[in-house]
């Protein structure tokens, strides 16, 4: 038999032993088809952008290793974006950071971007059958510190105020060419690294520069929100923190950003998707995995992020809650870490959405919680892997572990050249 004859037996097994519980596998396909990710442009070159080469790092993040084949320019940058897809099935958006500009090397500062300097990313993302997304850029710059948006001087404030404002036109201004809406999300790492006297004071001073931001209504971008648990340097307070934004973003209408590496280890992210969906009108995810703290590890098919899943498909709310990648690895292959975090989301996805759901409600409902837990258990060795290997394969990207010889290869040819 070939590879695709063997796939294409395995996935009609599969088949039936889910239509046996009431699932209909090309439906679940079909779903997973209509997903688009959001790939993080910042893996690639560890968070470096286009404003100077070299740069530090600052505002309480951290990217660690040091790997041949960093992207160094814009060209290098888009080269590795595309390498990267092309080893992912379907068809997917790209999040920029305001500092990933086409600035044509001219210095300019962050009040002072304007769409002109995306104007090639529209062009390229339209080319290539990407959407774009778009983020403010509050860290490694003269002008962060430990705090911006949030900072009592009135000339730093301002200065981040109007950053914030053009990466908001900049977003609107993507999402109208694109004919989609760009997910505008705002990020700062305000903080101290001992408690202040006076948490109040900071917080009202970015409520009150969140209104001035948002005082702009657009039709063409939606704007996020996110919060932080610390920075590095930033430990003991966080301005812009859960609580904060959730109150924020309920009050306002404005959509909350759950990144999966920025809460308390213990702390259940899925268990949160319900609560948000009943009072902010859709929710914005950043998949990362933290270990042991916010270490932006590369995602991989864990408990954690099936739960994450398994809770959006529960709630019936693929509609309302876009999914973002949120991890920077210099440690290993920069585009392989794109592949394996992407693909194990597009894999928890999968079962999720394959999960015998009609019946477990029904047990639930019925109060038959034996059976229930039984059932939960039991799909836990139902065959999805089957299912994944025809989704890849009619998605025209390799099967299983395919891709690895295909990242080694550009590797010796493209990026250990650099």
């Amino acid at each position: 038999m070939t590879k695709e004859s063997t796939i294409q037996a395995a996935y009609e097994v599969a088949v039936e032993r889910y239509a046996a519980l009431g699932v209909d596998v090309k439906q679940a396909l079909d779903n997973l088809n209509s997903i688009s990710l959001s790939l993080h442009c910042w893996q690639a070159d560890d968070v470096s952008g286009f404003e100077s080469q070299g740069g530090e790092l600052t505002g309480g993040i951290q990217v660690t290793g040091n790997y041949p084949g960093r992207a160094r320019s814009i060209e290098e940058l888009r080269a590795d974006i595309k390498k990267a897809a092309s080893l992912i099935p379907g068809t997917h958006r790209l999040s920029l950071h305001e500092i990933y500009g086409d600035f044509g090397g001219k210095k300019v500062d962050r009040d002072e971007v304007e769409p002109a300097h995306f104007a090639s990313w529209i062009q390229w993302a339209k080319e290539n059958d990407f959407k774009l997304d778009f983020n403010t850029t509050s860290f490694s710059h003269p002008k962060s510190g430990d705090l911006t948006l949030a900072n009592p001087d009135d000339a730093i404030r301002n200065f981040w105020i109007e950053h914030s404002k053009r990466c908001r036109l900049i977003s609107e201004e993507m999402g109208k060419a694109q004919g989609d809406p760009c997910m505008m999300n705002l990020w700062i790492h305000d903080g101290s690294k001992e408690v202040p006297v006076n948490r109040l004071k900071y917080r009202r001073i970015l409520e009150q520069s969140l209104d001035e931001i948002f005082a702009t209504e657009y039709a063409n971008m939606k704007d996020c929100i996110e919060a932080k648990l610390f920075g590095i340097g930033l430990e003991s307070y966080t301005v812009g923190s859960y609580d904060f934004y959730l109150g924020y973003g309920a009050k306002k209408g404005k959509i909350v950003t759950l990144d999966t590496g920025h809460f308390h280890l213990t702390e259940n992210v899925a268990d949160k998707i319900s609560s948000l969906l009943l009072f902010t009108p859709e929710i914005m995810l950043h998949v990362s995995r933290p270990i042991r703290w916010d270490s932006d590890h590369v995602v991989i098919l864990n408990d954690d992020l099936s739960d994450l899943t398994r809770e959006i498909v529960r709630c019936n709310a693929l509609d309302r809650i876009h999914i973002g990648l949120d991890y920077f690895d210099a440690t290993i292959n920069r585009i392989g870490a794109y592949v394996i975090g992407s693909r194990a989301t597009q894999k928890a996805l999968l079962v999720a959405l394959l999960e015998p759901s009609a019946l477990l409600q029904r047990y639930e409902a019925e109060g038959n919680y034996f059976e229930r837990l039984a059932l939960q258990e039991e799909a836990k060795g139902l065959p999805w892997g089957a299912v994944w290997d025809m989704h890849c394969l009619q998605n025209g990207v390799p099967v299983g572990e395919g891709y690895i010889p295909v990242i080694q290869q550009y590797e010796k040819e493209v990026t250990s050249k650099r």
